[in-house]
């Protein structure tokens, strides 16, 4: 084991900050949770764990490779993740009265759906390919790292998110009478719109 306890925690602060920008991920969540209670929405978690462990693997023995043949790469895959972040949130603030549970992908029933749609969400989503494969090399020398440390990286990669998610479920089982209505709607829909805005000019600008 070549990576210390205190460069883990704060690789698991980063993925809790992760968990916190609104993204795919949400939307799907709160789209189940919302349209059939948390019954619906724990099997997207469990398959988004899925999609939680093999970025990490990606990053950690495709990104050196990818960095020695194109020196530009991660500049352009942080431009790429910067307009992605911006479309999602022009796109939130341009129909902002849509209701989450119209798009039936997300909330179609049964919890296979469910943990299909994590799965397919996770291995899309450009905020988690952004993360990992330009985040994750910051953290931990990928020269000198071991099999523990990739297992322990992989393992806080997906219990981080994984618990959120959950408890995000939950929390939306508990109120979704009341975020059924139009103008809470409204409402989280241009917060999430904004905030992903605001990701994708930091991204840009950093």
């Amino acid at each position: 084991m070549s990576v210390s306890a205190l460069e883990l925690l704060l690789y698991a602060g980063a993925i809790f900050i992760l968990f916190l920008t609104p993204g795919p991920v949400w939307v799907a969540l709160i789209a189940r949770a919302m349209s059939s209670g948390f019954h619906s929405a724990w099997p997207l978690a469990m398959g988004v764990v899925i999609g939680d462990a093999i970025w990490p693997l990606v990053a950690i023995f495709g990104v050196s490779y990818l960095v020695s043949l194109y020196a530009d790469f991660m500049i352009i895959l942080r431009w790429i993740g910067a307009v992605m972040f911006l479309g999602m949130g022009a796109m939130l603030l341009w129909r902002p009265d849509k209701k989450l549970a119209h798009d039936s992908r997300l909330t179609a029933p049964g919890m296979w759906a469910g943990f299909v749609a994590g799965v397919l969400v996770i291995l899309s989503n450009p905020k988690a390919i952004l993360f990992y494969m330009g985040v994750l090399p910051g953290f931990f020398d990928f020269r000198t790292i071991t099999a523990v440390d990739i297992v322990l990286i992989c393992l806080i990669s997906m219990a981080v998110p994984f618990l959120g998610n959950v408890i995000l479920a939950l929390m939306i089982d508990r109120v979704r009478v009341l975020l059924a209505s139009g103008a809470a709607i409204r409402r989280m829909n241009i917060s999430a719109g904004i905030a992903l805005i605001c990701v994708g000019v930091v991204i840009a600008l950093s």
